[in-house]
């Protein structure tokens, strides 16, 4: 039927709970209950009350029936990832955190969770767009614009993020805060470390805030990217064996 709804199992009114399981075996450089607990720091006092999406988050050997998943595996299933998220077959959030190819790759295992947990709560069905002045429209990858920015809560770096006015573009520079940090000055910008997906010219492309950040791109495995959108959605039974089928990837540095 044509006016029948079409429900997401991520949006039922509740507040989402964050499975948060260990399947790597290579130590993540920062204790697990440490790490769970800035995180759900990073949620209640820095991101839910900027993008109004709480959520709780737990420690368990598996993703809980009913709830969100984020995963921490040693070595990524897609080149250069350090992470990513998509939806399992029954429309809950499942987010990848890579952690021997995190910290190979001289990055920080708290940073790309961080990372992968904000895109995850602006954007769980990886479906968001907001259209700029000139007609591109953004990805909602809040995290990727201001990549490499991280700041520390209880001593642990994590993951920049942008502000919903960042997306806005009706507003000029300076008049208003547009990140968590404070480092971008006006919609749409871009900082040195980051990039971001665009729709323009009827396809998606991805643009970069340097050349530095463009070279490191530019070595990946571009298959499964936004442009391409996401293969058929993940089983939990798949977390360790699926490759990566999205565009929502922190890359390598």
């Amino acid at each position: 039927m044509a006016n029948r709804f079409v429900t997401a199992q991520f949006d039922r009114g509740q507040k989402p709970v964050i499975t948060v399981v260990n399947e790597a075996k290579t130590p993540w450089g920062v204790a697990q209950n440490a790490l769970v607990a800035a995180l759900q720091k990073y949620v209640d006092e820095r991101f839910a009350p900027v993008w109004g999406v709480p959520a709780t988050l737990l420690s368990g050997s598996a993703v809980k029936k009913g709830s969100w998943g984020l995963v921490f595996l040693d070595d990524a299933d897609q080149a250069d990832a350090l992470g990513y998220h998509d939806l399992t077959a029954q429309g809950l959030p499942l987010g990848k955190v890579f952690v021997r190819t995190t910290i190979s790759s001289k990055n920080l295992v708290s940073v790309t969770a961080s990372h992968e947990l904000a895109e995850m709560l602006a954007d769980p069905a990886i479906d968001l767009a907001a259209e700029a002045p000139d007609g591109t429209f953004y990805a909602y990858e809040v995290a990727d614009p201001v990549e490499e920015e991280t700041f520390q809560i209880g001593g642990i770096p994590l993951s920049n993020f942008a502000y919903p006015s960042w997306f806005e573009g009706f507003r000029k520079p300076r008049s208003d805060k547009f990140d968590e940090m404070g480092t971008c000055k006006k919609p749409f910008e871009i900082r040195a470390g980051g990039y971001m997906s665009i729709f323009k010219n009827g396809e998606w492309m991805e643009i970069f805030g340097s050349k530095r950040a463009e070279a490191r791109h530019a070595r990946e495995d571009r298959r499964g990217r936004r442009p391409t959108r996401r293969g058929r959605p993940l089983e939990v039974s798949e977390v360790s064996a699926s490759p990566a089928p999205v565009r929502r990837q922190r890359r390598r540095a």
